[in-house]
């Protein structure tokens, strides 16, 4: 029996790509997202490439915590098991503080971190009954410093990336391995709107290293590795006079 992979934001960007690819690699899909109607077309599509793989889609928006058990669920029982849950659903919604939207910082929390949580703690609760799993976090190099006009889009992904520390020591004894992966500029609309965007690769490109980084069960890495694991060094010794020009 094949492996089975959920992946959370899978109606674009990142994981739309990332489906494609791991379908490509032989792994059952369960799609997830809150579009249900871009899922189902892709699920056709997928099961008309891949017979003799299961493919299903869930309609989920992860803000919604109270929902993402069942979902996971749902998924559990079409794809008949589950062995990978990619945390990936996320948002970019610019913000400059105190210009009187916060909303949309609240909405980046809750979708890129809190979200994500929810979508780790049912996929732990599953793994855990099941004996074995691996659990992906799509972080960002974003997440490395606090930067302005993303505030909170940094601070959901640095906040993403520490949870993956403490859920990797939680789990360390339990046979569930743990990824989180820190992609730079990749080619999607969460960032398409950007002016510059600095080593910037096809999403294509992006869903190929991170599948291989996923079957090779990769503990932290920045996508591609280079040249973002210099920029990652790099950017924390920046002073701050500096990044109060990078608007």
């Amino acid at each position: 029996m094949g492996k089975s992979i959920l992946i959370t934001g899978a109606s674009s960007g990142i994981g739309y790509a990332l489906s494609y690819e791991m379908a490509r690699r032989g792994y059952s899909v369960g799609l997830a997202a809150r579009r249900i109607e871009i899922l189902e077309k892709m699920r056709d599509e997928l099961s008309s490439l891949y017979p003799d793989q299961k493919f299903t889609a869930i309609q989920l928006d992860v803000a919604e915590y109270e929902s993402v058990p069942a979902a996971m669920q749902k998924t559990v029982d079409e794809l008949q098991g589950l062995d990978i849950v990619v945390a990936n659903a996320g948002v970019a919604r610019s913000e400059n503080i105190g210009k009187g939207k916060f909303v949309n910082s609240a909405r980046t929390i809750e979708t890129n971190l809190t979200g994500a949580m929810a979508t780790v703690d049912a996929a732990v609760s599953y793994f855990l009954e099941k004996g074995s799993g691996h659990i992906v976090g799509i972080s960002s190099v974003a997440g490395l410093r606090g930067m302005p006009g993303s505030s909170a889009y940094s601070t959901s992904k640095a906040g993403l990336s520490l949870y993956f520390e403490a859920l990797r020591a939680e789990v360390y004894f339990k046979n569930i391995d743990v990824t989180i992966l820190h992609p730079g500029f990749i080619d999607t609309p969460l960032n398409n709107m950007l002016p510059t965007r600095p080593f910037l690769i096809p999403v294509e490109k992006g869903a190929k290293l991170i599948a291989s980084m996923i079957e090779k069960k990769v503990k932290s890495s920045t996508v591609p590795v280079f040249p973002w694991n210099i920029f990652s060094f790099l950017i924390k010794l920046l002073p701050v006079n500096i990044l109060a020009r990078m608007k």
